[in-house]
């Protein structure tokens, strides 16, 4: 099968905006969360949703969209089931790449590292401010996991709903991470492909290098 359009001759320029490493953040969270702003102010959609990647048992990438609910110093928060294909990936190699894409400002950013559980409380108290059907939703799925027919998770949701009609407590299958970054790139489109990228490495653990790469 071949389709009527010629991939290979999709090309968009890019200039909107450059970045000067000179002008940049000190450290990547401020640079990450001025650009988030700027994406959020611009009308970006979804503009906290990022592709994130693990690594599955026998070695094989595995990467799904994801949405960011939060960035501060410790790094990136996004949560899911903890029994779902990445929450067992990421029990068994704690690492993950995050990437955010925002194509209206012609911006990307690459996050690396370490990815930790979040505090049980702090789950408690994110999962408390999830709207009813949303909890509910938690609780009837067994995210990851054959479904024989979508009546089934209906039918789930329904019996939750009966124990819970009020108030949804966070099952204990479900929580929080946390993205610790080692390492941040900065991507600007610049015309003819000759693009901006600006990569942080850490230098001291309060302290980051910046240095231009080549597009």
């Amino acid at each position: 099968m071949h389709s009527k359009t010629d991939l290979s001759q999709l090309r968009k320029d890019y200039g909107q905006q450059e970045l000067d490493p000179e002008s940049a953040a000190a450290d990547p969270i401020t640079q990450l969360l001025h650009w988030m702003e700027e994406a959020i102010a611009a009308g970006v959609q979804e503009a906290s949703a990022m592709h994130l990647a693990t690594v599955a048992e026998d070695g094989y990438p595995s990467g799904r969209i994801v949405l960011c609910k939060g960035i501060d110093a410790r790094g990136l928060l996004f949560y899911t089931n903890y029994a779902s294909r990445k929450g067992l990936q990421l029990d068994g190699r704690p690492r993950a790449a995050a990437t955010f894409f925002w194509p209206e400002l012609e911006r990307q950013v690459r996050i690396e590292g370490d990815v930790e559980r979040l505090p049980a409380a702090e789950s408690d108290a994110y999962f408390a401010s999830r709207p009813y059907a949303s909890r509910i939703g938690a609780w009837a799925s067994r995210q990851s996991a054959t479904m024989p027919s979508r009546t089934q998770l209906m039918s789930r949701a329904a019996q939750i709903g009966l124990r819970y009609p009020l108030q949804v407590p966070r099952p204990d299958f479900w929580g929080g991470y946390v993205l610790r970054g080692r390492r941040f790139e900065f991507w600007q489109g610049r015309p003819s492909r000759m693009h901006d990228r600006l990569l942080y490495l850490p230098e001291t653990p309060s302290v980051w290098q910046r240095s231009r790469l080549f597009p």
